[in-house]
């Protein structure tokens, strides 16, 4: 019993001893928020576009010096003694005027004789008036509407034309032109122009050896409102004796309808050949021949410059080999 009673006060004891002991206090934990730093993403250079390179568009004083470098000369040029027969200057006018040499004149039908042959055989339209029509309307191939548009011949839009064109003052103010991609096509629709209008069908009647005729026929369907058109036209043909290669396309004999002798290009004559005009006093015209000028012809014919400018109506200095002065 005793010993009962002695491990009652035992376990008493032990049990008073441990709960005298300081209980250990739970520190709550502290909730710590990390803040997730993200890795920093490699910058990357952004690509820059760079702007399209765009043609300046011509403005209107750009156009006008276009214009201006294509005027002709006042007055058709002087022979001087050491001056070379093709290096002179002249004055080609339709529907531009420019100054040209006789060089880029022989140029220009050496780079386009070929095609005016191949339509002459193909759609009967002489080689002769081709070429000549080509150097007076396009001033050689330097006029603006040649250079800006491959418009050889002059030939506006009209209602059919779908091509792109360009705007040009001419009988009107900023009248509608044909622009096409090359010289080739400009040729190519001047043939399809004349075989395909009634009014030009008079013209494959005449004899396609008759190019002065041709002249006039283009000038009375209306190709051209200057009523010295024709004169231009065969002033130019016989001038350069393109009439050969309507012999050669028909194969006839070429007989020259000129006294002026074109010059080849690498033959350089130290003093111009001129050609010998006889002056026929009881003429009331003359025909113009290289070297006149109004001065020249004025002196030739006991006129004054202003009464000759006055008989043919010229405003300006400017007169074309192969031209008809009234004199009388």
């Amino acid at each position: 019993m005793i010993k009962k009673i002695s491990l009652l006060i035992i376990a008493i004891l032990l049990v008073s001893c441990g709960s005298s002991k300081p209980s250990a206090r739970s520190t709550p934990k502290k909730t710590v928020t990390t803040r997730t730093t993200k890795k920093p993403v490699p910058h990357k250079p952004v690509a820059t576009r760079k702007p399209t390179q765009l043609k300046p568009v011509a403005k209107a004083q750009d156009i006008k010096k276009i214009e201006q470098q294509y005027e002709g000369a006042k007055e058709v040029s002087k022979s001087t003694p050491n001056e070379t027969v093709y290096s002179k200057s002249e004055i080609l006018e339709a529907t531009t005027r420019v100054k040209v040499t006789t060089a880029m004149v022989l140029d220009y039908i050496n780079q386009y004789k070929d095609i005016a042959k191949s339509n002459m055989s193909q759609y009967g339209i002489p080689a002769s008036i081709i070429l000549g029509q080509g150097i007076l309307e396009s001033g050689a191939g330097t006029g603006p509407l040649s250079t800006l548009a491959n418009n050889h011949f002059g030939i506006k839009c009209h209602k059919e034309w779908t091509g792109p064109s360009v705007s040009y003052d001419d009988d009107e103010a900023q009248e509608c032109f044909r622009k096409y991609q090359q010289p080739s096509e400009s040729y190519q629709d001047h043939a399809l122009f004349l075989t395909t209008r009634d009014r030009y069908a008079a013209l494959f009647q005449l004899d396609k050896n008759d190019y002065r005729e041709w002249a006039k026929g283009l000038r009375a369907a209306g190709y051209a409102t200057d009523p010295k058109y024709p004169e231009k036209l065969i002033g130019i043909i016989e001038r350069y004796q393109l009439n050969k290669y309507d012999s050669e396309v028909l194969g006839t004999q070429f007989i020259p309808k000129t006294t002026v002798p074109v010059i080849a290009k690498d033959s350089v004559p130290t003093v111009p050949v001129m050609p010998q005009v006889a002056i026929n006093s009881g003429s009331d015209t003359y025909q113009v021949v290289q070297g006149d000028t109004l001065y020249s012809i004025s002196k030739k014919f006991n006129l004054s410059i202003d009464e000759l400018r006055r008989k043919n109506n010229i405003t300006e200095n400017s007169i074309s080999i192969g031209q008809n002065l009234k004199i009388k």
